[in-house]
């Protein structure tokens, strides 16, 4: 499995378990679902335009935001006992998708200005 594979499926994998978390499986009891839905999945599609400048820099700004939603799913797992699981995923899922983008990165060498 290649990094640019495993972050994509992390990415994908994301905005699944956010779908289905705010969505159907644990949706807010105190709000809209449509509102939760487009707070953390509309972030997350936000990349999906910057894949005109290629799916490196897609994958860029998806690892920036995935910083977010590691420390979304630490506070959910913290204090909110009914999603703990689902938080637990999105920490494995954020922790996959640094992996990837580290991973990608090791090898990554800049070209010398001319």
């Amino acid at each position: 499995m290649t990094p640019r594979l495993l972050a994509l499926l992390s990415w994908a994998g994301l905005v699944l378990l956010h779908l289905l978390w705010h969505g159907w499986l644990a949706p807010p009891l105190n709000g809209s679902r449509a509102l939760a839905l487009a707070l953390t999945v509309g972030p997350l599609l936000l990349p999906l335009l910057a894949l005109r400048r290629g799916l490196a820099r897609a994958l860029l700004w998806v690892g920036i935001l995935g910083l977010f939603y590691f420390c979304h799913g630490i506070v959910a797992a913290w204090g909110e006992p009914r999603a703990r699981g689902l938080a637990l995923v999105e920490i494995v899922l954020c922790l996959a998708l640094t992996a990837a983008l580290g991973w990608g990165a090791r090898g990554y060498k800049r070209k010398p200005r001319t």
